[in-house]
C-alpha cells in the first residue's frame, strides 16, 4: 500500500474538529482562526477525495467517510505522540536496550549490585546480560553484539576500546578438603609445586592465565596443569573431586563446596583486576548511565576500589 503524504496539521485539525462539531471552538483549541481551519479541512478532504463533514446551518456533521478515518486518525496521532516519547527517552538514555557480557565469577561480586543500581534509576532500559569469558567479550565489544563489558585482566591498552578498573582482589588457594595443606590458615605458593592444577584454558583469559602462571613462576615452578574448565565453577568442582589444586580470584570463596578449601596466599600482594569495557566510539547514551552505576560501590566490598590498577584505568573525561 502507498504511503499517504499526509501533513499532521491536517490530521490533527480533522481530529479536533470531529470531537468538538463546531469550527470555532476547534479553531481555539488548535489556536488558529477557523478561515486557516477550513483550509486545512479542505485539503485533507481533497486527499482523501470525499467530504469529511456535512455542512448545514447552525451545525456539522461527520460524513461516512469521515467516521471511519477518525480512529484511524487518532491511532496515528497517538502513535506519533508515544514514538516521539520513546525516541526522547532513548535519546536521552532513559530508555532502550543495553547489552552487557559478564565474566561468570563476577556474578559473585560486581554485577549483581551493578544491576540492581541501574535498574532503580533506569527501570525502562531493557538489559540483556551475556555470559562470557574475557577474551570473547573483547572481541564482541569489536563486534557490536555487546554494548559494555565487564571482564579480567583488561590489556593494557586498545586503540577501540577503554577501559576502567572497578576493583581489584586478591587470590586465594583453591584445594580439595582432604588436601594436607587445607590444615593452614595460610598456603605459600611454592607449596603447590607438586601437586597438578586445574585452570581455565589460557585461550579465555590469557591475562588472568599467565598471571596465575607468574604466580608460580615466581615461586620456582612451571604449574602441572592436569584439567581445564572453561567457568569457576567447575574448576571448584574438579578440585572437590580431588583431581588437582588451583589459585583463583578471592571472590571464588562464594563458591559453597563442602569438599574445597580456600586458603589465603603467601605472598598476598598479587592482585586481579576487574574492569568495565566500552567502545571509544561508542556514543550510545545508555552507557554513562551504567558507568555512573559502577561508581555506586556495594556496601562491605573489601577489595581494592577502582582506579588502584595502574594502566586499565582510565579518567572520566575518558569516557563515552
Amino acid at each position: 500500500m502507498e504511503r499517504p503524504e499526509l501533513p499532521l496539521p491536517q490530521l490533527h485539525a480533522f481530529v479536533v474538529l470531529a470531537e468538538e462539531l463546531h469550527f470555532g471552538h476547534a479553531a481555539t483549541r488548535l489556536g488558529i482562526a477557523q478561515p486557516p481551519l477550513s483550509q486545512q479541512i479542505r485539503r485533507l478532504e481533497d486527499k482523501v477525495g470525499y467530504a469529511l463533514f456535512s455542512r448545514e446551518p447552525g451545525r456539522i456533521g461527520l460524513t461516512p467517510a469521515g467516521r471511519e478515518l477518525l480512529p484511524a486518525a487518532r491511532r496515528a496521532l497517538t502513535d506519533l505522540a508515544e514514538g516521539l516519547a520513546a525516541a526522547r527517552d532513548v535519546g536521552s538514555g532513559r530508555a532502550g536496550r543495553l547489552r552487557i557480557g559478564f565474566a561468570a565469577s563476577l556474578a559473585l561480586t560486581v554485577l549483581p549490585s551493578l544491576l540492581r543500581t541501574f535498574r532503580e534509576r533506569f527501570p525502562a532500559v531493557d538489559l540483556d546480560i551475556q555470559e562470557m569469558t574475557t577474551t570473547p567479550q573483547l572481541a564482541a565489544l569489536r563486534e557490536r553484539t555487546i554494548d559494555i563489558g565487564l571482564l579480567r585482566e583488561p590489556p593494557a591498552h586498545d586503540a577501540e576500546l577503554g577501559f576502567e578498573t572497578v576493583l581489584a582482589e586478591p587470590f586465594v588457594a583453591v584445594l580439595p578438603a582432604s588436601h594436607p595443606l587445607a590444615a593452614q590458615r595460610a598456603v605459600r605458593v611454592e607449596q603447590l609445586a607438586d601437586s597438578p592444577f586445574v585452570l581455565l584454558p589460557r585461550a579465555v583469559g590469557p591475562p588472568l592465565y599467565d598471571q596465575i602462571a607468574g604466580l608460580c613462576a615466581a615461586a620456582g615452578f612451571t604449574p602441572h596443569v592436569t584439567q581445564h574448565a572453561v567457568e569457576w565453577q567447575t574448576v571448584c568442582a574438579l578440585v572437590e573431586t580431588g583431581l588437582g589444586v588451583s589459585l583463583a580470584p578471592e571472590s571464588i570463596r562464594r563458591i559453597r563446596l563442602k569438599g574445597v578449601a580456600f586458603r589465603r596466599i603467601e605472598p598476598g600482594t598479587a592482585r586481579t583486576r576487574v574492569a568495565v569495557a566500552w567502545r571509544k566510539n561508542d556514543s550510545n547514551p545508555l552507557l554513562p548511565g551504567i558507568l555512573a552505576a559502577l561508581d555506586q560501590e556495594p556496601p562491605g566490598r573489601s577489595s581494592a576500589r577502582r582506579g588502584t590498577a595502574g594502566g586499565a584505568s582510565r579518567s572520566a573525561a575518558d569516557r563515552p
